[in-house]
């Protein structure tokens, strides 16, 4: 028998795949597929339960994302979300009303005869994003949560096995929301919990193999965790017939190129390592639009990788690293465009390979980590803090120079030099520096100066689709600021950045 399988069906959430990853962190497969989707396909995906997720769009306007209200009938349990519970009350007759918004964290009260609270404390604090409420909920349901704005915060028809939350899950902000998923998969939809990583690793290997058959394959190895653990699984799938291309575009921290050769060098890998820095460095020269630095570099990253491929000969396959914050981030099925990543969103419309093979797309860094260690690859790699594909290019606000990047590889050194002195590696998830494009007065050695803002970002986050800035010790703030301003050439201001995602971006570019 296959494995047990969730369907999710994306309605245009900014979390939608954060859902997906709540629902494997249970131990159930899942997919996410266009709320479009036919009723025959539905069947044929065979779920044990059906997710609608949030999303940007009003249930009330005349455009709004629909189901086929048959989906409400199938006898398979559905659980609707967000835009997916005012979708869910207003097809089957309840009542959507514009009012009574919420936007951040909201104290709601549970009904634990509701299923999906079972055994969770009376109330607890949940997660809110929507301008529309359900003030009516359709007939055989039951109001099962509400908050001070919104009195069904949760609805259910047990006899019909539909439910519907207006918060979020599966956010990291709402308490217990993962147990409430848990709960829905366990109790409603009877999971029996058989999707692991070692059958992941298994069934992915498998598919490459099908889909590679005797093709070469080219992977863009950066060194970073995502490109690592992707060669490490081509490499299973297809041993000799995968190179791994290093690309040194000069936008890389200090000394970074020569360590990722020198490790990657020892490794059972094919791996070439192409200088060209200048090339990177004139492509952006004049360009201070983000957008246009990462298409740029994006463009220039796959033209780099077909040269190496002619002169290799004969590659079918160009790899990358994608994960799921980059692609939902660059735009994906409703979802807005946030920033579009060099290896998604940046990609030129033609590429001279016969495909594009993204083996980690649907997983994020947690889970590409615990992949990494399925693979057997060492811990200081897969634990390894994740630095954009883009580089420094996107920590400089504002034109590109060398001049630039030098003073910034010495500021971001003295950040990450401290944290480690400190013994506080493992405190942020991902902590740098960022040369602004902030000039301010300052006073040095009784002289007037006008130069760069550096500011330092340090932020703790299980996934990366929300994140919260780390609360560093003011001692070693102080001890980095004052390094920086004295060891850093044309740097006056030191700035903390305190400012959790939403609504920043951990990156500022």
């Amino acid at each position: 028998m296959d494995r047990q399988r969730v369907l999710i069906l994306d309605l245009g959430g900014q979390y939608d795949l954060l859902i997906a990853r709540r629902i494997r962190e249970c131990g159930v497969f899942c997919e996410l597929r266009p709320y479009s989707i036919s009723l025959s396909e539905i069947r044929a995906f065979d779920p044990i339960g059906i997710i609608l997720t949030g999303g940007p769009e009003s249930v009330l306007a005349a455009d709004a994302p629909l189901l086929d209200p048959a989906v409400f009938s199938l006898g398979i349990p559905v659980l609707g979300i967000c835009y997916g519970l005012q979708l869910m009350a207003r097809e089957l007759g309840g009542q959507v009303v514009r009012g009574g918004s919420e936007y951040g964290k909201a104290a709601a009260r549970y009904d634990d005869a509701c299923p999906l609270f079972r055994d969770l404390p009376a109330s607890g604090v949940v997660w809110m994003s929507h301008r529309d409420s359900v003030v009516d909920p359709p007939a055989g349901f039951t109001a099962a949560a509400r908050t001070d704005a919104c009195p069904t915060a949760a609805m259910y028809d047990p006899d019909k096995k539909l439910y519907g939350v207006q918060f979020h899950p599966e956010v990291s902000h709402t308490g217990y929301g993962t147990r409430m998923l848990r709960n829905f998969l366990y109790t409603v939809c009877g999971a029996v919990g058989d999707w692991t990583m070692s059958d992941h690793r298994q069934r992915t290997v498998q598919e490459l193999r099908q889909r590679i058959g005797q093709g070469r394959v080219l992977l863009g190895l950066s060194g970073g965790v995502d490109s690592s653990v992707c060669a490490a699984l081509l490499s299973e799938a297809v041993g000799t017939r995968l190179t791994c291309v290093f690309v040194d575009h000069g936008l890389l921290r200090k000394d970074e190129g020569d360590q990722i050769e020198a490790l990657f060098s020892k490794m059972d890998l094919r791996f070439l390592r192409v200088n060209a820095q200048d090339r990177f460095l004139a492509c952006l020269a004049g360009i201070t639009d983000p957008e246009q630095k990462r298409k740029r570099i994006g463009e220039l990253f796959i033209r780099v990788f077909e040269e190496e491929a002619a002169r290799l000969g004969a590659v079918d396959y160009l790899a990358q690293g994608t994960i799921y914050p980059d692609v939902v981030e660059s735009g994906t099925g409703g979802a807005a465009v946030i920033k579009s990543h060099h290896n998604v969103g940046g990609l030129p419309d033609s590429v001279d390979f016969r495909e594009i093979l993204e083996p980690l797309r649907l997983l994020f860094k947690d889970e590409v980590r615990q992949l990494g260690r399925e693979l057997g690859l060492p811990e200081t790699l897969v634990s390894r803090q994740p630095f954009p594909g883009p580089g420094l290019a996107i920590r400089i606000l504002g034109e590109v120079t060398a001049e630039k990047l030098e003073r910034l590889r010495t500021a971001d050194l003295i950040f990450r030099e401290e944290m480690r002195r400190a013994g506080l590696e493992q405190q942020a998830s991902q902590y740098f520096a960022v040369l602004t494009n902030l000039r301010s007065v300052g006073v040095m050695g009784d002289s007037r100066t006008y130069e760069d803002a550096v500011a330092l970002r340090a932020v703790t986050t299980d996934d990366f689709m929300t994140a919260d800035w780390t609360r560093l010790p003011w001692e070693l703030l102080d001890r980095v600021s004052r390094r920086i301003v004295n060891e850093v050439s044309g740097v006056d201001r030191v700035l903390y950045d305190i400012t959790s995602k939403p609504p920043a971006t951990v990156e500022y570019e």
